[in-house]
Order: C-alpha cells, then sequence, then structure tokens
C-alpha cells in the first residue's frame, strides 16, 4: 500500500488495515553503519495504529503481521510502536527487538518480552518531522531522536543502547508501517546510510568508475527521453494553445491546507456566534437596569404625591412594569434558544471545569448583591414615606399586582440564573474546543 512521491513515500495511508514497506534493492555491506530517517506520523484522532518500523535483516522482509513486514526476521527492527496493546500506558514508544529468524513477535504484550531496550517518545501529529539516527558501530547499537518540536535538525536526545549485539555481516535496510482499526499518515522523507570507520585507519576507496561504454549508453538513453518529452510538450501546446506557461501547481488543496483552513472557519463561527450571544447579553441587561429604575422612580413619586396613605400606584405603572417584564422574559427566551442552537452545532455542550464553576459561583453573587440592594431601596423608600405605626404593606388593587411580590423575585432570580448557567456552559465548551484546535 506505499505511495511514492516527489519528496517522500507514503508507507500507509489514514486508512484502517493497511500495509506498506519500502526495502534497498542491494545488500549493504558495511561492517559499521549509521542511518538517519526521517519521517511523519500523523492523524487526526488522540491515538493511532499501529506503527512504523526500521529494519536490518538478512533478507528482504516479506508482508506480514510486523508493522506491515514478515514476523520472522534474522536481525533488528525498531519499532515506532503508537497503539497500547497491552493497556499499560507505555506508547507511543521505541523499541529495538532483534530475531535469529526463529521467534515471532509478541503483539500483545508490545513485545515487552522481547524488547532489548526500550523509551518513551510521542512522534505523533509532531510540528516538524521526526528524526532518528541508528548507529551499529562494534556490536553496539544506539538510537538517537529527534522529537520533532524543534527545526534544529541536530538535537538528537539518546533512546536506547543495546550492547554485545551481534547482527549479519551483510542485510537490507527497510522501512514498512501498517495500520489497525484506527489509521495514520506514515510519510517517510528521508533515509540516508553511511558507512562508518574506526579514527586512523584510512577510508576504503570508492568504487571505480563507470566504464566509458556504458557512459555512452545513458548518454544515449538521456536524450532520447529528452526528445520524447520535448514532442509532447509541443502536442500539448498545439492542443492547448490558451494555456501559457506552466499549470498551476496549487490548483489542488493539501491535507495542511484543508486542516487549516477548516480550523479558520470553525473559530470564525464560534466567534460569531460569541458576539451574537454578547449583543444579546448586553440588551438583556439594559432592560433589568430600565426595570429597576422605573420601579425606583415610581416609588418615589408617589411617595412625593401622597403624604398620607402610601403604596397606591396608578394603573398605567402598573401596565409599565408588566410590560417590561414581558420584555424581559422575551429576550431570555432568544438568548436560550440561541444558546441551544449553538450547542447544539458545536456537538453538545461539556461539563464545565473548575474555572467555569468559579464564573458561575461570581455570577450568582452579583446577582444577590444586586438584588439585595434593589430591595433594601425599596424598603427604604416605602417606611420613609409611611407613617411610623403602619407597617409597610402592597396596596390591593385588582385585579394586576400592585408591587413587586415574592413570586415576581423568585421568577427573575430563576430566570437570570439559568441565563448566567447557560452562558458560563457556552463559555467553558468555547474553551474546550479552542484548546483541541490548538
Amino acid at each position: 500500500d506505499a505511495i511514492p512521491s516527489a519528496d517522500q513515500i507514503r508507507i500507509t495511508t489514514s486508512l484502517k488495515s493497511q500495509k506498506g514497506s519500502v526495502w534497498t534493492k542491494n545488500k549493504s555491506i558495511f561492517e559499521h553503519w549509521e542511518v538517519e530517517v526521517t519521517f511523519r506520523v500523523t492523524g487526526r484522532g488522540r491515538i493511532g495504529a499501529d506503527g512504523l518500523a526500521i529494519w536490518f535483516t538478512e533478507e528482504q522482509g516479506l508482508e506480514g503481521p510486523v508493522f506491515g513486514a514478515a514476523d520472522k526476521w534474522n536481525g533488528v527492527g525498531i519499532f515506532f510502536d503508537s497503539f497500547d496493546n497491552d493497556g499499560k500506558k507505555n506508547n507511543p514508544g521505541v523499541i529495538v527487538v532483534g530475531n535469529n529468524g526463529k521467534l515471532l513477535y509478541d503483539h500483545q504484550n508490545d513485545g515487552a518480552t522481547q524488547a532489548l531496550a526500550s523509551c518513551l517518545r510521542d512522534f505523533r501529529n509532531k510540528p516538524y518531522p521526526v528524526r532518528v539516527r541508528i548507529a551499529y558501530y562494534k556490536k553496539t547499537l544506539t538510537v538517537l531522536v529527534n522529537n520533532g518540536f524543534t527545526p534544529d535538525k541536530d538535537d538528537y536526545e539518546l533512546c536506547a543502547k543495546v550492547e554485545d549485539m551481534e547482527l549479519p555481516s551483510q542485510g537490507y535496510f527497510g522501512i514498512s508501517a501498517a495500520t489497525g482499526g484506527l489509521a495514520d499518515d506514515h510519510d517517510v522523507l528521508s533515509f540516508l546510510t553511511f558507512q562508518l570507520t574506526e579514527p586512523g585507519k584510512e577510508v576504503p576507496t570508492p568504487d571505480a568508475e563507470i566504464p566509458q561504454k556504458d557512459k555512452e549508453k545513458y548518454q544515449e538513453e538521456f536524450e532520447h527521453f529528452q526528445q520524447e518529452l520535448d514532442k509532447k510538450k509541443e502536442e500539448f501546446q498545439k492542443e492547448h494553445p490558451d494555456v501559457q506557461g506552466q499549470p498551476a501547481e496549487d490548483a489542488f488543496e493539501t491535507v495542511s491546507d484543508r486542516e487549516l483552513r477548516q480550523i479558520f472557519e470553525g473559530q470564525n463561527r464560534i466567534h460569531l456566534e460569541i458576539k451574537q450571544l454578547n449583543r444579546q447579553l448586553d440588551m438583556i441587561l439594559d432592560e433589568q437596569r430600565r426595570y429597576v429604575s422605573a420601579v425606583t422612580e415610581e416609588v418615589a413619586k408617589r411617595g412625593a404625591a401622597f403624604p398620607g396613605p402610601q403604596g397606591q400606584v396608578s394603573p398605567q405603572a402598573i401596565e409599565t412594569v408588566v410590560k417590561t417584564q414581558e420584555e424581559v422574559v422575551r429576550q431570555v427566551n432568544e438568548i436560550r434558544n440561541s444558546v441551544a442552537d449553538a450547542l447544539r452545532s458545536l456537538g453538545g455542550a461539556q461539563h464545565p471545569g473548575s474555572a467555569g464553576a468559579y464564573e458561575t459561583a461570581q455570577h450568582f453573587s452579583d446577582i444577590k448583591e444586586h438584588l439585595h440592594l434593589v430591595k433594601r431601596d425599596l424598603e427604604h423608600l416605602a417606611q420613609r414615606n409611611m407613617p411610623s405605626g403602619d407597617k409597610p404593606k402592597c396596596p390591593e388593587l385588582p385585579p394586576l399586582p400592585s408591587c413587586l411580590s415574592t413570586l415576581h423575585f423568585v421568577v427573575f432570580v430563576a430566570v437570570q440564573t439559568v441565563l448566567f448557567v447557560g452562558y458560563v456552559m457556552y463559555r467553558s465548551q468555547q474553551e474546550a474546543a479552542a484548546k483541541k484546535f490548538f
């Protein structure tokens, strides 16, 4: 399932049950060697599967269940295991496993019983490509890993070291990957092989140059290929005279561009929803302030106009208060519907965290303090305009209530509570969604 391209090879795509591998055609005859591998493992899920493996074996590996390669090999495999099969929370990790061609890999335990060395490294979804340097020198295998968090190519950390390790004197290098129920994209960007020599020893002479006869043959093949290419270009220009220059290379959207665009569009929608909610909340707060001001002014006017029996309110004032309350209820219903639509579009509300709980408690305290001030002002105005021997009571003006009763206060507090709880839940859900994006 491997797919080659100009700048990388996708060993497996992010589809279920994929297997792919790439192997060298010729054996390596180096006694001491080093390889540098650059790769990316990317996936949309929080966890991925199955992983990627780097091989040095006596024979080329066939397709099999060990990260896309055969289950028996004579050599060594360095496994970058993404999925936690044994449930010990030790993945993603890097495992070094040797084999003499007779052992079967222990998948259920993630090779823990066969591992010669291992380390925990999260190599998925890194901002920069992950780099691995594997060296075999004087029967010692060393694995260094650059975790992909920085662009520094030489920022390696020691991951594993195996001493007294016997490997075949000649073998093939390879890299393979596989997916299971979960899937990642496994991309290899480079695979460099080096020969290591002891200090002070003479460097082996390179192979002899290509014979002149072969050079002429290769040159002739190249010229023939170049002529065929020129002919095809001329035919294409004749068939498409309206096309000027080279075709655009950015006609198709890459995976990273698509992900960035989707993130931007999602955040833009969230921003618009929050702005709309803020506007409606401001409108509700203005209505609340006007309602409190109207009640206070009405009580003050009635107290100044009637020094005798107090508490009499005109039907016009009662109608004004009732209309104001109806407008507040209507605004609350609109904000509730808007919050419900936003939550449905974003996949449902989540449980608020500690910050949400603190904001909820703060909003409740503000509501309680505000209502306490309003009640205290009303009682003060009523007591100031009434005789000292009379007890304050609401006037009887049937059929409509003439003052702010306990029921009105309870309804008002309940409506405000529902409003602020919904707003806090929405804020917490948006913060959690923003954390997922980054």
